[in-house]
């Protein structure tokens, strides 16, 4: 899709929910000619890309690095813009840090040369197995990256035609499965098969194409908004009303409504009533089907199903502000626990809030120091645990205590008198998610990408009945993460497109 694509007057979009995924649609739509107004519940754009403003400092909710970002400047080189005339990317390196309880560290690099020192220090004699990872994940990449935003249809002969490739790929394999067939190490394993959670994933049930995550970071570097994740949203809120978009803040979608198949008319807490040739939403899968299409047939029907699926874990989060630069703290620091599978398996299986975490430390401040008063810091540390449906616990009494075993954690690893430095902290519990986004089970990255939810067996980006209404965003095809939400965007839009031709 470029600017000189042919208009289509008279033709009408909206979509519903301004995060990253209706963001990127609504630039599209609109960009081709389709008057688009993008209708978002709270007072500003981004959803899960959210950031609080608080004693000078600015705590960021959003991705905690960017890649792909090639796919994020199509977003304005459509219309003839620059993203760089509205948001500044900076480099992030390395890209991220693992560190285990006995200190040892693993730094992940695009440099090759580095990257074979580091593995040669933390798993002598694995260098080989390294590098056949690498080229599994460089074939993962060739196959599938490039068909993010395509096949989207949901009859047998896409998906036989796609079979060949992930036979090929073994994508029936875990992640770790793969890693574990070439290295011998238990730490590199880790360190090649953790990346699943950014997607919301168990290295031991993500397909093993999800190593391509490796080459996306290699290729395209990995990246920070500077102002952060907020920032970008903003940005591209902006590029959206620049080109002639509307933008309705503050106003809830509470029904969509049909004539026969088609979505018809969207109307909002607010009173305001639009009809529309076509509607796509960006909101949870099961708040979509359930709630705003909950008067038709097709949504109780749709929301039914989509409950039965399995949904990614939960974040718990803990914001934190603290005296000095930390310039040895990375951007991104995973802190591994003493165990791995076990872990996984409490988090995804048993549903039980486990003694030990793994917790994401993001220390943004690291890269962009705007985000803090001068010789000041802000971090947050995300810790996996299993959604609402498998734990429903008393966040309420419970974050607190878990807030303050997070930072004693921090504290022993890397900062040694955590308590004494920290000016303001702050916790976000899955049931802050779940009640803030209409997220079904406090999910952070909506539905989990167990091999039968992966790709094209997650819910289509248009619906099966009703044949003008779309979804964009993690819920549906190709996942969750920056680079396929992006994807999602021009797969729904190039649907919408040749329907309202």
């Amino acid at each position: 899709m470029t600017a000189s694509l042919t208009p289509l007057p008279g033709k009408r979009a909206c979509v519903i929910g301004a995060g990253l995924g209706g963001l990127a649609l609504a630039i599209r739509l609109q960009a081709a000619g389709v008057d688009t107004v993008l209708v978002e519940a709270r007072k500003t754009v981004g959803g899960c890309a959210w950031a609080v403003q608080k004693d000078g400092f600015t705590f960021d909710g959003g991705p905690t690095a960017w890649t792909d970002t090639a796919a994020l400047g199509a977003l304005w080189s459509l219309t003839g813009h620059d993203m760089a005339d509205d948001v500044e990317l900076l480099p992030i390196t390395p890209f991220y840090r693992l560190n285990w309880p006995d200190g040892v560290n693993f730094d992940v690099t695009g440099n090759e040369a580095a990257m074979a020192a580091e593995v040669a220090r933390i798993a002598p004699g694995d260098l080989e197995g390294y590098e056949d990872f690498l080229d599994y994940a460089a074939s993962a990449y060739a196959e599938i990256f490039p068909r993010l935003d395509r096949g989207v249809a949901r009859d047998i002969p896409s998906l036989l035609r796609s079979a060949p490739g992930f036979a090929r790929l073994q994508a029936w394999r875990s992640l770790h499965a793969m890693a574990a067939s070439r290295v011998r190490s238990d730490r590199l394993r880790e360190a090649l098969s953790v990346q699943a959670m950014v997607f919301g994933g168990n290295p031991f049930s993500t397909s093993a194409v999800y190593a391509l995550a490796h080459m996306l970071e290699r290729n395209g570097g990995v990246w920070w908004p500077k102002g952060g994740s907020a920032a970008l949203a903003a940005a591209m809120a902006r590029q959206f009303e620049r080109i002639g978009g509307t933008l309705r803040l503050h106003d809830p979608v509470l029904n969509i409504a049909t004539i026969g198949n088609r979505a018809h008319e969207v109307e909002t807490q607010s009173g305001w009533r639009e009809r529309f040739d076509a509607v796509a939403s960006n909101a949870d899968l099961v708040h979509s089907y359930r709630d705003l299409l909950g008067d038709t047939v097709r949504g109780p029907e749709m929301a039914r199903k989509l409950v039965r699926k399995t949904y990614s874990p939960a974040l718990f989060q803990v914001h934190f502000a603290l005296e000095g630069s930390w310039p040895g703290i990375q951007h991104n620091t995973m802190l591994m626990g003493p165990r791995f599978k076990g872990l996984f398996e409490d988090i995804f299986e048993h549903g039980v809030l486990p003694a030990d975490m793994l917790i994401h430390l993001h220390h943004p401040t690291v890269t962009d120091d705007t985000l803090a008063p001068p010789g000041k810091s802000v971090m947050r540390a995300m810790v996996p645990v299993a959604n609402l449906g498998k734990l429903p616990i008393d966040w309420e009494a419970v974050g607190p205590l878990i807030e303050k075993r997070v930072l004693d954690e921090v504290g022993r690893r890397l900062i040694p008198d955590i308590h004494d430095r920290i000016i303001t902290a702050f916790h976000y519990s899955p049931r802050d998610h779940a009640l803030d986004f209409n997220a079904h089970a406090g999910a952070a990255f909506s539905l989990a990408p167990v091999r039968s939810q992966s790709a094209l067996l997650r819910p289509p980006n248009r619906d099966a009945r009703l044949r003008n209404f779309y979804l964009v965003g993690a819920g549906t095809h190709p996942g969750a993460g920056v680079p396929a939400v992006v994807a999602s965007a021009r797969a729904t839009a190039r649907l919408m497109l040749e329907d309202l031709k």
